[in-house]
């Protein structure tokens, strides 16, 4: 098998497999992530939370979490901005010591980048220029004109895939108009382990409890995900720490304490970007590349490590990973969980992004109806968890 994207999905996927040691796997990736770790645009400065599920998988391989300086989120607090409606959600209501994890990617790629992985090939700083499908087999032609040849191709290699564009997967893209703005933020307060989802009039805005080493308050430390219009986001790069500041905490409030400090500043753009299907003759295409989602509800990773989760266990006994009833196979497991979440993360978006009376009214009885309904939250929980049935 051939895995083109050496992400933290693809990585993953090339683990995952050759752990299983079934079939010969080559990792192909354009950057040389082994010899320039800053050079992979996969690990960047975000951070992710990890849902149970991610969080077991990855342990399971030996990836040591708590270097990618891993904070538990214990509890969960969504809230509308000038609204009655929350929810409060705690793990151990579930039985759970955490939902979940938040680490940081780049951290997180020095342990995945499999490129010292026993029985991998890990071809670095090259990339496929010519891809053809064939009965028994699918070849590719890289940019040092090297040949391969393989049973399955497993594409990996982020959203704005080429080589998914070269076997003509079809592809759909609703541009939500909006920016990320992302930062660490120290508070006055201890966070306890609580992660904090608020809707605004601009958006959503996260505060994921995490310290990558930034700041020194890593009991007081957050990482900030602040859904802004494009020009507002650019804007934001710009402002003062004090105004940073004093705006970020009109939208937050102080039910956290007062914001102390801000860390360097990053945006990226917010797509909902999916292929239609997934699988095609011989390859497939996972993560990031399949479906890009909006931040909210920390979905996007998760999906996409339930990509690489559930491929591994359908290859696990293959004799042909490429052929169609093993691709199928994969098709069926993989619909449902991708349908709902994807629906779930575009419908809190608009829900949550519309000011009209009757929407709000609704969505704030959503809310408490979360509160007070034991059965409604625990079917939430299990979906974001990752183990939904």
């Amino acid at each position: 098998m051939v895995i083109v994207g050496g992400g933290a999905v693809g990585s993953t996927l090339a683990r995952f497999l050759v752990k299983q040691g079934q079939h010969s796997v080559t990792l192909i990736d354009a950057n040389r992530f082994s010899k320039d770790p800053a050079s992979h645009p996969g690990f960047d400065a975000r951070v992710i939370a990890l849902a149970k599920r991610s969080e077991q998988a990855l342990s399971g391989l030996g990836i040591d979490l708590k270097k990618a300086y891993a904070t538990p989120i214990q509890h969960i607090l969504v809230s509308d901005q000038g609204f009655v409606g929350q929810t409060r959600l705690h793990a151990a209501d579930y039985g759970l010591d955490s939902f979940g994890q938040v680490v940081g990617i780049n951290a997180l790629g020095q342990q995945l980048f499999p490129a010292d992985c026993a029985g991998l090939d890990v071809l670095e700083g090259v990339t496929v220029k010519a891809v053809a499908q064939h009965v028994n087999s699918i070849s590719l032609t890289l940019d040092n004109d090297q040949t391969l040849s393989a049973r399955l191709l497993v594409i990996a290699d982020g959203g704005r895939s080429g080589l998914a564009e070269m076997l003509n997967f079809e592809r759909s893209s609703d541009d939500y108009g909006q920016s990320a703005l992302i930062a660490n933020v120290a508070l006055s307060e201890a966070h306890n382990g609580w992660a904090h989802e608020r809707f605004t009039a601009n958006g959503p805005l996260a505060l994921l409890p995490f310290a990558d080493g930034e700041f020194t308050e890593y009991a007081n430390c957050y990482s900030l995900v602040w859904t802004l219009s494009h020009e507002e986001a650019r804007a934001a790069l710009e402002w003062s720490d004090s105004e940073f500041i004093t705006r970020l905490q009109a939208e937050t409030g102080y039910r956290h304490g007062v914001i102390n400090t801000v860390g360097k500043r990053y945006t990226y753009p917010l797509v909902l970007n999916q292929i239609n299907a997934f699988t095609q003759h011989r390859a497939v295409v996972v993560g990031n590349a399949a479906q890009s989602l909006h931040p909210i509800a920390g979905q996007g990773f998760n999906l996409g490590l339930r990509d690489v989760l559930d491929l591994a266990e359908t290859l696990a006994d293959a004799a042909d990973p490429g052929s169609f009833g093993v691709l199928n196979e994969y098709r069926l497991k993989r619909e449902q969980d991708k349908s709902i979440t994807i629906g779930l993360t575009d419908g809190l978006v608009r829900l949550f992004s519309n000011r009209l009376p009757p929407l709000v009214a609704g969505r704030n009885a959503g809310l408490l109806a979360m509160e007070f309904c034991a059965g409604l939250s625990r079917r939430f929980v299990r979906q974001t968890m990752g183990f939904a049935e």
